[in-house]
């Protein structure tokens, strides 16, 4: 069973920018974050609107298709 993603994209929000659902918040900036050696917390306070349990879904869904793409190559 797939799971639902956490992401979207919409042409309406940030010009088809992908965004965490319910959000204006974009997927890139939770991975600049970590790029930039800052936490999860880190991220956490400075966006609020994205919850956590958002947050690490994001993560493992990344993770799933990085781990996916490396078994089929």
């Amino acid at each position: 069973m797939k799971s639902q993603s956490v992401v979207h994209s919409d042409p309406d929000i940030l010009g088809g920018t992908p965004v965490f659902i319910g959000t204006r918040v974009p997927v890139q900036a939770l991975i600049d974050y970590i790029e930039g050696g800052h936490s999860l917390e880190e991220f956490l306070d400075d966006f609020p609107t994205v919850s956590r349990a958002i947050a690490v879904a994001a993560l493992e869904q990344a993770k799933a298709h990085l781990l996916a793409d490396a078994r089929t190559s």
